[in-house]
């Protein structure tokens, strides 16, 4: 037999009741959903590189939590920028592209041409380019083939 608990529905904002400590610089969340985040993934990997790299460093050297606390925050400041500067340069681009991958469960290769218009605008106006990591030397890039083997639709 279950025992009964009345509902709880507030529409109050969560508060977290144990404050970070002063210590811990204090950063906004970055305020975008899964789909703007993965859109901007590959260009927040090339620009927060370093500081992304000093993060898992000190993650390799203690596995405390609270040890890396104010390098996560710099990862968390150096996204928030990077999108930030993504809405001011190429909003259009940009919307047109996280839609497109929140309309297509997400898969990149169902949106390769709001994808390269993005890449394009970025690459101007932010000097940033897609480059998938671990894709093999030489030979063009999955979003770059003019005739890929994958379409959206099998046949």
């Amino acid at each position: 037999m279950a025992s009964h608990r009345s509902a709880v529905l507030t529409d109050q904002p969560y508060t977290d009741p144990n404050p970070l400590p002063s210590s811990v610089p204090h950063v906004d969340e970055l305020g975008v959903t899964s789909a703007p985040l993965k859109s901007a993934s590959f260009f927040i990997g090339q620009h927060c590189k370093d500081v992304n790299e000093d993060f898992m460093l000190c993650k390799q050297e203690n596995r405390d939590p609270a040890h890396c606390l104010k390098e996560g925050r710099k990862v968390t400041r150096c996204a928030a920028e990077l999108i930030t500067k993504m809405r001011e340069s190429c909003l259009v681009e940009f919307d047109a592209h996280w839609q497109c991958l929140e309309k297509n469960n997400q898969y990149f290769q169902a949106c390769r041409k709001p994808e390269k218009t993005l890449n394009q605008c970025v690459f101007t106006k932010l000097n940033l380019s897609k480059t998938i990591p671990g894709s093999p030397e030489g030979q063009p890039q999955i979003h770059e083939k003019k005739s890929p083997i994958f379409t959206r639709v099998q046949k």
